[in-house]
């Protein structure tokens, strides 16, 4: 299959995230969001976002699939598809798309408005776990007084 359609293609995805969107607690901002991944070994998370009283703790779409994931057995995701409470295609924020990043291979492919991308082309240079092992290398000190 091409770069476009993943194997399995994107419907599945797609309907995922919209039954995930029925899940969606958003009595604040009244915007429920849902969104679905599938993983490496072919299956599909879900999640939704949960908004609290106290707006920065309110956990996106984006958060709750990667725990669903994780406690499913984890694997890498994929592909990505998040959805709006009318069902259109929604471009994770920059939070999200981090965290994804943290969670996906290096051919991810995420559905935007305007085709699958990469997950290097919706967070180019993207910082990650290499980045901190490159920090803990002992050329770094705790005392920055003493950086070379």
């Amino acid at each position: 299959m091409s770069k476009e359609t993943p194997d399995g293609g994107w419907e599945p995805l797609r309907q995922a995230a919209t039954v995930a969107l029925t899940k969606a607690y958003a009595p604040y901002s009244n915007f429920p969001v849902g969104a679905a991944a599938r993983l490496e070994d072919g299956s599909i998370v879900s999640g939704c976002n949960v908004e609290n009283a106290s707006y920065g703790l309110t956990l996106c779409a984006e958060c709750t699939l990667v725990g669903a994931a994780r406690m499913n057995g984890g694997g890498l995701i994929t592909e990505f598809y998040c959805v709006d409470g009318s069902g259109a295609i929604l471009m994770p924020c920059g939070r999200c798309r981090q965290l994804l990043f943290e969670f996906s291979t290096a051919a991810t492919l995420v559905m935007t408005s305007s085709g699958a991308k990469t997950m290097d082309a919706i967070l180019p240079d993207a910082f990650g776990p290499n980045n901190l092992q490159d920090a803990n290398s002992p050329k770094y000190t705790e005392n920055p007084k003493e950086q070379p």
